[in-house]
C-alpha cells in the first residue's frame, strides 16, 4: 500500500509503531505494516521520527514534484548488492548484449503500443481502416529495429530513437481518434501540458517513474547509469530506459477514462500561459486508477502476479543479467 500526502498542510508524525496523519486538527493513525512507500509532494510534511520509523520497516520515503516526478528518496540501507551489481552495469552498458536488450525493450513497446489501439478500435469502418493502417506503420517500425545492430550502444542509438519517436507519434495519433472530440490534442507535451490528457499522462508517469525507480534501487541496480538514455546529466537515466515497457499501463488507465467521458473540469485548471495542472481530484482519481490497476493480478508465464510484482521481479532479473559482467 502507498501512502500519499499530497494536500497542503498534512503533516505525518510518528506514534508507537505506526504513522499519524494530522491535518486541520484531524488525526488518522495508519500501521506501518503493510505500506510499501510513501509518497509527499510540496506543501505537505513529515518528521524525522516518521522517516526513521520508515527506514526500520524498509518502507521508501518519495518527495514527487506535481508531477508526481520523484525528487528525492529516502531508502533503507538494507537495499541491493548496489557495489557488485554496478560494476557489472557499467560493463554491460559498454556491451553488444546492452543493444540486444535496448532492442527488446523498444520493440516490446511498440508492441504494447500495437495492441492498444487494437484494443479501442471502435466499430466504424473507417477507423478500423485507420487503424489497421497505424499497426503495419508500426511493425514496419519493429522490423527496422529487429534488422539493425551494432557492437555497442552509440552505433545504433540516434535510428533507435528516431524511429522509436516516429512510432509514437503515429501511436498517439491513432489513440487520439478514440477518445472525445473535446478531448483530443495535436501532439504529445510534457512540460508543460497544454491539454487535459497530457497533463493526466505526466502525471500517471511520473507515478510510474516513481515505482520503477524504487524497484531498481531494490535490487541494487544504479538507476542513474542509463543504455539507451545515456546523456542526461545527473537523472536516473536507466529509469528512463526500463519504464518503456510499462508506459502502455499509464496509457490505459488515462485513454479508458477520457474514452469513458470521465475527465471533468473539475480534474485540471488552465493557467495564465495555457499550460494544464491537475487539481486534487484529478490528481486523485488517476492515483487511485493507477494503482487498482497495477494491483490487478495477471498471469505472466503461468504465474499469477500483480503487475507492480512484475516490475520488482524485472528489475531482479536485471540485476542478476548486470552480475554477470562483473
Amino acid at each position: 500500500m502507498e501512502l500519499v500526502l499530497n494536500t497542503f498542510g498534512t503533516s505525518l508524525n510518528r506514534e508507537n509503531e505506526g504513522f499519524v496523519v494530522s491535518k486541520d486538527g484531524e488525526r488518522q493513525r495508519i500501521p506501518a505494516e503493510g505500506i510499501t512507500s510513501i509518497l509527499i509532494s510540496r506543501g505537505a510534511q513529515i518528521t524525522s521520527d516518521a522517516v526513521l520509523l520508515a527506514i526500520e520497516k524498509e518502507i521508501e520515503v518519495i518527495f514527487t514534484s506535481r508531477d508526481g516526478e520523484p525528487m528525492g528518496r529516502i531508502w533503507s540501507p538494507k537495499y541491493g548488492s548496489i557495489s557488485s551489481i554496478r560494476k557489472g552495469q557499467i560493463n554491460f552498458s559498454f556491451s553488444h548484449d546492452a543493444v540486444s536488450w535496448i532492442k527488446e525493450v523498444i520493440r516490446k513497446k511498440i508492441e504494447n503500443q500495437q495492441a492498444l489501439i487494437m484494443l479501442f478500435s471502435p466499430g466504424s469502418d473507417d477507423l478500423k481502416k485507420l487503424v489497421d493502417k497505424s499497426v503495419n506503420r508500426l511493425e514496419d517500425y519493429r522490423k527496422k529495429i529487429d534488422n539493425l545492430d551494432g557492437d555497442i550502444i552509440s552505433d545504433v542509438a540516434s535510428q533507435l530513437r528516431g524511429w522509436e519517436g516516429l512510432s509514437s507519434k503515429i501511436y498517439f495519433e491513432t489513440l487520439n481518434r478514440f477518445i472525445p472530440e473535446s478531448l483530443r490534442f495535436d501532439q504529445r507535451t510534457q512540460h508543460p501540458a497544454l491539454d487535459p490528457v497530457n497533463a493526466l499522462l505526466n502525471y500517471g508517469y511520473g507515478l510510474l517513474y516513481t515505482k520503477v525507480e524504487g524497484a531498481l534501487i531494490k535490487a541494487g541496480i544504479d538507476p542513474y547509469i542509463g543504455i539507451l538514455h545515456r546523456d542526461n546529466y545527473n537523472r536516473p537515466v536507466l529509469v528512463y530506459d526500463v519504464i518503456e515497457l510499462y508506459r502502455i499501463w499509464i496509457e490505459f488507465v488515462v485513454f479508458t477514462l477520457a474514452a469513458q467521458n470521465a475527465i471533468t473540469d473539475e480534474y485540471y485548471s488552465v493557467k495564465e500561459d495555457g499550460s494544464y495542472w491537475l487539481e486534487p481530484l484529478g490528481r486523485r482519481v488517476l492515483l487511485q486508477s493507477v494503482n487498482d490497476y497495477l494491483e490487478d493480478i495477471v498471469t505472466t508465464n503461468g504465474l499469477p502476479r500483480s503487475r507492480k510484482t512484475q516490475i520488482d521481479l524485472y528489475a531482479q532479473s536485471l540485476a542478476q543479467k548486470f552480475k554477470k559482467f562483473e
